[in-house]
């Protein structure tokens, strides 16, 4: 951890990609220059009739029992972090199919044995890199659909800039499989020609997969192998639809400015965008009349190179700042490959030929599924970009209300439960969950948006005040398990020619918070990280690094599903009790002024001694005189030295206060973490130890001390809940 300072810049020290076009940046830029497209029917898997064309990657060595995502984001890593001596600090992977490729086989041959799906997960490419590289850091998966790549290089160049990281490996990843094939398929917006963005006769994308990944460096001056300034990113949500862009490109605008703020530069600046341009009638509209709105009289050269690579998903965004990066580099402008004759209606005039240009500043759009906007800066040289940021630790996030569920029930009897130490897991029944949601905003709706927006609904009543939150952040171990199995079992009953486009839709993680941005209009950052066990941690550090001035909702939410819960999950397997619900929290920028308890994530990363943790919470004697309690999750998958890091844990320290392990009272699902902040700061507000909770045979007031979230397993992670700051 370093801090920043007043001149820091992050720049670009590596790159890595592996796509249809081949392996390593070589073979990316020799692409652009051929100006040809890699779109080819799919060989993958075997499909009903003709195959529609899709960017697949030939020439990887392929592991029988290691996914294809796996595969791909390990071999771009590699080339990215060729040249750094040590591990990266952390690593940012925006990644929606995770080992969903090794999944289906599994699926379909009948397999049940849980240690077959270990690599299912979609953050278990991340932890797989993290493994690979020895990177003991975060390592944060993001799931913001077709904006992922982005997304994670956005929350990546924040870590930098904070000086919570020094490198930062970042970038996207996603691997063909049937969920995407067909789910696009059955929406009937894929092209059969193959994807021709702003061509007149376009009829729709071409899906395909890659991985691309940038070694991320803060310094006071450009370091040895500095390829390009990254300078700035703006996030935005349309909060208009769970699929169909804004048709004014809305939410566009918005992170394309907000991207330009970030970086310090006028509009007048970009000499070049790299366009989402997927090549669909809606998006390709959109994303123009947005360029036309920014840029009335004359916009800067710009096109789309998908009709080269294909629609790579969550690696699209990363797969485009590697081409962003090489036309500041080698001095070109990409051509808008697949467009014979534009179309007048956009207002646009791409680049159709590679051009040789000077480019100063580049411009990388990615937009997806959920009204999900990233906007990213590029450059040859520093933009004049404020720099400085806040550097002594995360920022505290202010709690201004919260609400939850578990098999209790809602936040109240959860909480009389939780108290009174009584078992409170279990899954409430529909009724219940639903009861205060109008009927037409959730029949269409599965398990776990109407479980999401139940509890937002509570946690924003519990202000007992009028807020308009701007941003989202979402937490997920395993995402829509319901939409995600329903797709997947009608698809194969049917041999592969049908399925449901709603469960399609509904299936991908960030549906979720896709759905909470268009209830209560939140046009901010739309944030969802996965990572089984601290997806919800995870989210909590994406809102304590992205947030600004304004309210945002955090949510942690899971599902229980047969089959695929204790399939995926090994401590749902080990459990005696099926369980879920999550928590939803109204927060506030920890230093607003506002009165209610404050989070701050201290800690989250991979090691096996505690003295790290203990450090970062400021020592042993720290640790006794701010906490009243520990509040330590223990999945029962990593109960053995879960409990063996916590007996050291409360030896070094000489904690002497109560320790409750929180999932045996409300039990084993991923984001079972977020109840106990709930549960947490209820306690904090009622400033109160109950004596069944407490183990010492009577209350305890906490007389300003605080709460401690210490959880256990694969990773650990310390989040503070403490009563002010």
């Amino acid at each position: 951890m370093g801090a920043s300072r007043k001149n820091r810049q992050v720049y670009v020290t590596g790159m890595g990609i592996v796509s249809p076009a081949g392996i390593g940046v070589e073979a990316t830029l020799e692409a652009l220059r051929k100006e040809v497209s890699y779109l080819k029917p799919v060989t993958l898997f075997e499909v009903p009739g003709p195959g529609l064309p899709v960017g697949e990657v030939t020439g990887i060595v392929s592991r029988e029992t290691i996914p294809r995502a796996h595969n791909l984001a390990l071999q771009a890593a590699m080339q990215a972090v060729k040249d750094l001596k040590t591990p990266p600090d952390a690593i940012v992977l925006g990644c929606t199919t995770g080992g969903i490729t090794l999944t289906e086989d599994l699926l379909r041959a009948g397999v049940t044995d849980p240690e077959r799906f270990k690599f299912h997960g979609t953050g278990t490419v991340a932890e797989w890199l993290a493994a690979s590289l020895g990177c003991d850091g975060p390592a944060i998966t993001v799931s913001t659909a077709c904006s992922s790549g982005a997304v994670a290089l956005k929350l990546a160049l924040e870590m930098v800039r904070s000086g919570q990281a020094q490198q930062v490996l970042a970038g996207g990843v996603d691997a063909l499989c049937r969920l995407t094939y067909h789910g696009f398929r059955m929406l009937q917006v894929v092209d059969p020609m193959g994807a021709r963005p702003l061509d007149r006769n376009r009829a729709g994308m071409t899906v395909g997969e890659a991985a691309a990944m940038l070694l991320l460096t803060g310094s006071d001056t450009p370091p040895k192998g500095a390829m390009a300034v990254f300078s700035g990113g703006g996030l935005s949500c349309d909060a208009y639809h769970p699929s169909a862009p804004h048709p004014d490109g809305e939410g566009a605008i918005f992170a394309m400015r907000r991207g330009m703020d970030d970086a310090g530069i006028l509009p007048k600046r970009v000499d070049y965008i790299n366009l989402h341009g997927t090549g669909t009638r809606d998006n390709d509209a959109a994303e123009s009349k947005a360029i036309l709105a920014i840029y009335p009289e004359k916009h800067p050269s710009l096109s789309s190179t998908k009709g080269i690579f294909g629609h790579s998903l969550a690696a699209s965004g990363a797969v485009e700042a590697v081409v962003s990066i090489l036309t500041l580099r080698e001095g070109l402008l990409p051509a808008n490959v697949g467009c014979s004759e534009v179309d007048p209606d956009t207002g646009v005039s791409p680049v159709l030929y590679t051009e040789k240009a000077q480019p100063e500043v580049v411009l990388s759009n990615s937009f997806g599924f959920g009204g999900n906007n990233a906007a990213l800066v590029f450059s040859k040289h520093s933009t004049g970009a404020r720099t400085e940021r806040e550097t002594h630790g995360q920022r505290p996030i202010r709690v201004l209300g919260s609400a939850c569920i578990s098999g209790a029930g809602t936040t109240d009897d959860t909480l009389n439960a939780f108290v009174s130490n009584k078992v409170a897991a279990g899954v409430l029944d529909e009724k219940n969950v639903t009861s205060g949601l109008p009927p037409r905003m959730i029949r269409r709706l599965r398990r776990l948006p109407k479980l999401a927006l139940s509890m937002a609904e509570a946690a924003m009543q519990d202000t007992n005040r009028e807020i308009q939150p701007f941003g989202v952040y979402v937490g997920t171990g395993w995402g829509p398990l319901s939409e995600t199995y329903a797709f997947l079992e009608k698809l194969q009953r049917s041999g592969d020619k049908l399925s449901s486009p709603t469960d399609f839709v509904g299936s991908i993680h960030n549906a979720v918070s896709s759905q909470l941005a268009i209830r209560f209009k939140a046009k901010g950052p739309n944030i969802t990280t996965t990572d089984g066990d601290f997806s919800f941690q995870q989210a909590v550090f994406a809102a304590s690094l992205l947030q600004d001035e304004s309210p945002f909702l955090l949510c942690g939410v899971d599902e229980s599903h047969e089959p695929l819960s204790g399939l995926l999950d090994a401590s749902v397997a080990a459990a005696r009790v099926k369980a879920d619900g999550g928590g939803a929290l109204v927060c506030a920028p920890g230093r607003s002024g506002a009165p209610g308890p404050v989070l701050v994530p201290a800690f989250l990363g991979h090691v096996h001694s505690p003295d790290e943790v203990i450090r970062v919470l400021g020592g042993a004697r720290a640790v006794q005189e701010r906490f009243a309690a520990i509040f330590s999750g223990i999945p029962a998958a990593h109960k053995a030295t879960a409990e063996a890091f916590l007996a050291r844990f409360i030896e070094f320290t000489g904690f002497q206060g109560s320790v409750i392990r929180y999932r045996d009272l409300l039990g084993e699902f991923a984001t079972v973490s977020a109840v106990a902040v709930v549960m947490a700061v209820r306690l904090l507000q009622d400033r109160n130890l109950p004596a069944a909770l407490s183990g010492a045979g009577h209350d305890i007031p906490l007389q300003g001390k605080g709460i401690l979230l210490l959880d256990l397993g694969a990773n650990v992670s310390a989040v503070e809940v403490l009563g002010q700051v």
